[in-house]
């Protein structure tokens, strides 16, 4: 009797698994809804590169305006200056055209952007996720060929893991990153970042982004488009 119940309550478990394009299909609803009523954001950014032999920081502050474009500003930067040229530089520009009007729609884990695999359930920081393989349908640089942690509750990403489809530049190869998301409010807005790559003249290096200070914009509130520094080498 035993072996039976344990049997059908597995039986069970899988068969209230849902299909990968029912959870697409919620997280792609609820991130409308979510859309609708966040206008933006300010936070803090902290980027630390580091290896053996050297290290980069810089602190930014970054402005995201309700439609999803970003705005960056360098509060401070110190160590190597071809890390700062070549590898922080370069992010701020990747991430402020990647959030423009004209590429967002490109750039969204969609399933016009991904084939979606459920691989099964698992837990994140005490919150029920639906685990999912993501596959890019187009090796452009800012797509990512991993997996995506979504809140089993509201339907949020709140853990990406995976590698950029393309190197992100002729400097920066290799690249292994673990993205979090934290509650803001009623938003799961990103955390921290994780990553370890080769730099070019730099070595194999960490790379940590750390978001702090958020501060949700009210619901009026628009912030002109994005830029990034004039000195930003191409």
């Amino acid at each position: 009797m035993g072996i039976w119940m344990a049997t059908r309550a597995a039986a069970q478990a899988s068969d209230s698994l849902p299909g990968a394009s029912d959870v697409v299909a919620k997280m792609l609803e609820q991130d409308a809804v979510r859309k609708a009523q966040l206008s933006g954001y300010t936070v803090m950014r902290h980027y630390v590169a580091i290896n053996e032999n050297a290290k980069a920081e810089m602190v930014v502050r970054m402005k995201c305006a309700g439609d999803g474009e970003k705005h960056f500003t360098i509060l401070s930067e110190s160590g190597s200056t071809a890390i700062r040229r070549h590898v922080f530089y370069k992010m701020l520009k990747e991430e402020t055209e990647a959030s423009s009007l004209r590429m967002s729609n490109k750039t969204r884990i969609t399933p016009a952007n991904y084939n979606f695999q459920l691989l099964g359930r698992d837990v994140v920081e005490n919150n029920s996720t639906y685990l999912l393989r993501i596959t890019p349908k187009d090796d452009s640089e800012y797509a990512i060929d991993g997996k995506i942690w979504v809140d089993a509750n509201d339907y949020s990403i709140i853990r990406i893991e995976g590698n950029p489809a393309r190197n992100p530049s002729y400097w920066t190869t290799n690249v292994h990153f673990l993205r979090t998301y934290r509650k803001v409010g009623p938003f799961w807005l990103a955390a921290s970042t994780h990553s370890v790559s080769h730099i070019r003249l730099f070595g194999d290096a960490e790379l940590t982004i750390e978001n702090l200070g958020y501060m949700l914009n009210p619901p009026d509130d628009r912030i002109a488009k994005a830029d990034y520094p004039t000195n930003i080498s191409q």
